[in-house]
C-alpha cells in the first residue's frame, strides 16, 4: 500500500531537483496547453489542501496554449496556490481561471483570504517579504524572476482587499 505513494514522493523530489538545476540558466520554453498544466497543479493541490478549501478552476477555452517551461511555471502557480491558501489559515476558496485573447494567455489565482495592505501591494516580490512566521519570503520573488526573465512575461497584484482576499494575474505571450 505505501509503494504507490513511495513512488509519488520520490518523482516529486525529482522534479523540485529539476526546478532548483533549471533557476540560473536559460530554461527551453515549449508549446504547452496551459488548461491542463494548470489542472495537474490543482490536483496537486487538492491531496494537499484540507478539504475546508474550495478549488475552482474556470476557463475561458479548453486549449489555450503558451510558450513555458512546464516545471517551472507549475511552480509558480503552486507558490501562488500556496500563499492562497495559507492567506485563507486553510478555509475559503480558491480560483484559477484561465483565459485568452489572439496575443496573450491570463492567468489569475484568486483567494478569499485576508488581502494585503495597498501599502505592501508592490512589496510582495521583494526578496524577503513575508507576513508569515516562517519561510523566508522568496516565493513570490522567484515566481516573478520566472515569470518575467524566462517567460517574457509579467506578473502582479491585480486586485487585493483587507478581509475578502487578493487575485494574482500573470500575462504571457502566446
Amino acid at each position: 500500500d505505501l509503494l504507490p505513494a513511495m513512488v509519488e514522493d520520490i518523482e516529486r523530489l525529482q522534479m523540485v531537483a529539476n526546478r532548483f538545476s533549471k533557476i540560473g540558466s536559460s530554461p527551453d520554453l515549449e508549446k504547452t496547453n496551459m488548461v491542463l498544466l494548470t489542472r495537474h497543479v490543482l490536483e496537486y493541490m487538492r491531496h494537499r489542501t484540507s478539504d475546508k478549501v474550495d478549488i475552482k478552476f474556470d476557463s475561458a477555452d479548453e486549449l489555450i496554449e503558451a510558450m513555458v517551461n512546464p516545471s517551472l511555471f507549475e511552480w509558480v502557480l503552486e507558490n501562488l496556490c500556496k500563499n492562497a491558501v495559507d492567506a485563507m489559515n486553510g478555509v475559503g476558496v480558491l480560483t484559477i481561471s484561465l483565459s485568452q485573447d489572439e496575443k496573450k494567455c491570463y492567468i489569475e489565482v484568486q483567494d478569499t483570504g485576508k488581502g494585503i495592505d495597498k501599502r505592501y501591494i508592490y512589496s510582495v516580490f521583494t526578496p524577503g517579504y513575508t507576513t508569515k512566521k516562517r519561510g523566508w519570503g522568496l516565493g513570490l520573488s522567484l515566481s516573478k524572476r520566472i515569470v518575467e526573465e524566462y517567460h517574457f512575461g509579467t506578473i502582479y497584484v491585480k486586485k487585493s482587499e483587507l478581509n475578502k482576499g487578493t487575485t494574482f494575474r500573470i500575462e504571457l505571450k502566446k
